[in-house]
């Protein structure tokens, strides 16, 4: 048995053909999916009984358990879900004056090794379909009897690594017949792998690309993330060009501060240096602390010092606003966890 969710509008009319029904069928199979959000086939009431035993026979409603909720002192939520194969992720709603934002997984683990996320170090188990990656917004919704308007993909996993589930996810969250979130409201967050920003620069997708760049040397970013010994600075910041010429979009570059490590002004004119006439924005993190983690945030003086500078030469900053971090819940903290 399959989950339903997983199938896309069109691939959900292929199915029905499959299975002798009508394509039209799987346009009100979507609506009740998603719209009037029903848990199960029989409520399902203006499709015949027979069809929909059928469809109980053939397909399953997967629906999360949440095994555990967190409420931080700023009003972030962290949900642990159960994903019913005893396996379980994380995701972070977050409230802001513009609506609801939530940060979603892509993967059970993460192979990345990033040195400053608490996923580091956790086995890699397996890839989220597209169907598991809208239930967490579904989920979220459900608990909390709001409606979602912005989704960023930087939970656990890197999401270019699940690069077809993930690409399928975004067009269903952006379909108005499925989840109907805007794509500029849709943030895709990469630690650089090349190829899939090519690829995706190809999908005409019209949604926010964020790079996690945390350094301006080599040498140092490769400390940081093994990713760039595959893919260097050099060959990262290409493919943005290439991305943002392709898409006229302008790119997110995720900059981790990190004291005594990669927030003195010396990395702030390189960086200036590296970004010069793309159209780009700095997103400065306070980078936080995480178990057995060998970076800690900078000082404020340097962070907002690291800001006017960026600024004062061209480049668009701005320091990220630290949301749940009294509940693990902030960028970088976010890890697998497995279900007792």
């Amino acid at each position: 048995m399959k989950n339903i969710k997983d199938y896309s509008l069109e691939e959900l009319k292929e199915e029905m053909k499959k299975i002798n029904e009508k394509p039209f069928r799987a346009v009100q199979i979507s609506e009740w999916l998603y719209q009037n959000r029903v848990s199960n086939f029989d409520d399902m009431t203006n499709l015949s009984i027979a069809f929909r035993e059928k469809l109980k026979e053939l397909y399953y409603i997967k629906e999360f358990k949440i095994q555990k909720k967190q409420v931080a002192s700023d009003g972030t939520k962290k949900y642990l879900f159960d994903l019913l194969d005893g396996n379980a992720i994380e995701t972070v709603l977050m409230e802001y004056h513009h609506g609801y934002s939530i940060c979603v997984s892509s993967q059970i683990g993460c192979k990345m090794g990033c040195k400053f996320c608490a996923s580091t170090g956790i086995p890699f188990v397996r890839n989220l379909t597209s169907g598991e990656i809208l239930e967490q917004i579904m989920a979220v919704e459900r608990d909390e009897n709001i409606r979602i308007s912005n989704v960023v993909f930087m939970g656990i996993g890197e999401p270019l690594d699940n690069y077809d589930n993930v690409v399928k996810a975004i067009k269903m969250i952006n379909d108005p017949k499925v989840l109907n979130i805007g794509a500029r409201h849709i943030s895709i967050s990469t630690s650089g792998l090349v190829p899939k920003i090519y690829k995706l620069a190809e999908e005409n997708i019209q949604c926010t690309l964020s790079i996690s760049l945390h350094a301006t040397t080599d040498e140092q970013r490769s400390s940081m993330m093994p990713v760039n010994n595959t893919y260097n600075i050099e060959e990262l910041l290409q493919a943005c060009r290439d991305y943002v010429e392709k898409t006229h979009r302008r790119i997110s570059f995720e900059y981790a501060l990190a004291k005594e490590n990669n927030d003195n002004l010396d990395d702030a004119k390189r960086l200036v240096k590296l970004l010069k006439g793309m159209l780009c924005h700095v997103n400065l993190i306070p980078i936080n602390k995480i178990e057995n983690g060998e970076y800690t945030k900078s000082t404020n003086e340097n962070i907002m010092k690291f800001r006017d500078y960026l600024n004062e030469h061209g480049i668009v900053a701005t320091i990220r606003r630290e949301l749940g971090s009294d509940i693990d819940a902030a960028c970088g903290q976010l890890r697998r966890k497995n279900l007792n």
